[in-house]
């Protein structure tokens, strides 16, 4: 007789509140109120009151004028909020770069003009969607980089400054008191670079360094060793003196910041190819455990193929000698675990918070939900708690995306597509 497979749906954490707010892409909570940055226009930001964590209420929602930027990330210090500017539905619109080139090879080719779903075709994609590319080509993006809000009143975020920067714009970044670090697209260069601003006068951020790697800047001279958007900063964390840098198809680096007007690569590690999930975060933990520096690396389920292809899943890197990085261990979760592993959508890792206080690592795994992982022994990662939420709204599975935790230790966790909800470790 077949089994019915038993999910354990939550072991060692329970819900302490929920909310129904629209998907979200970050999430960070600072002090009584938390801070959401939206997947999908017109949603903006929105900011909660979180003071009773079983009723969290919304103060006030920013929302975008019009679908073609989404502000997704966000970040606060003191009375400052930032969020990034960027193209709405990047990857698709993309392909409007190569409309033309496409077009004229077909002309060619046919020794006329294509037809639509010719044209589409070559594209490789839907023919219901070119007028997008056409539109988008016509009307172009300049809107790309981020803001700055003066959140002294939380029920009328005041907006300080839109700065600009290019192409795409920003996608995500590190901010405090004194710099903000922006993982953005630059005229003159291949893929997002890291550039560094002066945030003394937030009303008008300047622009102090950037940061690339060799291949990158087209303008320079320089050529890539690599083809297209692969090898990229998808964005880089301060410790210390040091920004730790995923950046993508191409592995992790880290960028000695003491001179922030002349940062220096001191350390890269790449292990891409074989492994096809591209490097997400990385971070060191604050302190040595058992005698090594180690740090955290997470690749993302970005565009996962079954049957066969790994799923992104985490790392423990020993980097205690810059000259000779190892992976030590790794940490997967089994598509056993998660009723919504195969269902429409995500499975494998995205991120994990980007504080680490200690030895535990809070990793949000979309369809596998949250896990929190101890590395207190590298070699062994274990899990001591998780969470997978059911689906919220009309969807068909969760696709958990960011966490973030309070002065308290309640955890707080977004979905991308819908809701929020506030746990409490039971252990």
């Amino acid at each position: 007789m077949e089994k019915t497979v038993q999910y354990e749906l939550q072991k060692n954490i329970k819900r302490v509140g929920h909310i129904g707010i629209p998907g979200g892409g970050q999430i960070v909570v600072d002090g009584n109120y938390a801070y959401v940055g939206h997947m999908k226009p017109p949603h903006g930001t929105t900011i909660l009151d979180v003071a009773d964590p079983k009723r969290p209420k919304i103060l006030s929602m920013i929302e975008l004028p019009d679908f073609y930027s989404h502000t997704h990330k966000v970040r606060v210090v003191g009375d400052l909020m930032f969020t990034n500017v960027e193209q709405n539905d990047r990857h698709f619109l993309r392909i409007s770069d190569q409309l033309e080139n496409t077009r004229n090879r077909l002309n060619e080719t046919l020794g006329r003009q294509p037809t639509d779903t010719e044209l589409a075709d070559g594209l490789g994609i839907d023919s219901k969607r070119l007028p997008e590319l056409e539109a988008v080509l016509k009307r172009g993006y300049e809107n790309g980089g981020f803001k700055i809000y003066d959140i002294s009143d939380k029920y009328s975020p005041k907006l300080l400054s839109h700065t600009k920067t290019y192409g795409f714009g920003v996608h995500r970044f590190d901010v405090d008191e004194d710099y903000a670090y922006m993982s953005t697209e630059m005229e003159g260069y291949v893929g997002n670079i890291l550039v560094n601003y002066d945030i003394s006068n937030p009303i008008k951020p300047e622009e102090v360094s950037r940061w690339w790697m060799e291949g990158q800047h087209l303008a320079g001279g320089e050529t890539p060793t690599w083809s297209g958007y692969t090898n990229r900063l998808h964005h880089a964390m301060r410790v210390g003196n040091e920004m730790w840098a995923a950046v993508w198809h191409a592995g992790f680096r880290v960028i000695d910041v003491t001179n922030i007007s002349s940062p220096k690569t001191i350390a890269s590690y790449n292990y891409h190819p074989p492994f096809p999930e591209p490097t997400h975060t990385v971070m060191p933990v604050p302190n040595l455990v058992s005698g090594r520096r180690i740090a955290i690396a997470v690749d993302e389920e970005h565009a996962h193929t079954p049957p066969g292809r790994l799923h992104g899943f985490m790392w423990v890197f020993d980097v205690t000698d810059f000259s000779d990085i190892k992976a030590l261990s790794a940490f997967d979760v089994s598509e056993l675990d998660s009723p919504w592993s195969r269902a429409p959508g995500l499975f494998g890792a995205h991120q994990f918070r980007e504080k680490i206080d200690d030895t535990l690592i809070y990793l949000t795994w979309f369809a596998g939900g949250l896990r929190v992982v101890d590395v207190a022994d590298p070699m062994n990662p274990s899990e001591v708690a998780h969470f997978i939420p059911s689906p919220a709204g009309n969807e068909v599975a969760p696709q958990t995306n960011d966490v973030d935790i309070d002065k308290n230790g309640l955890i707080y966790l977004i979905d991308r597509n819908y809701g929020m909800d506030i746990l409490e470790m039971t252990i």
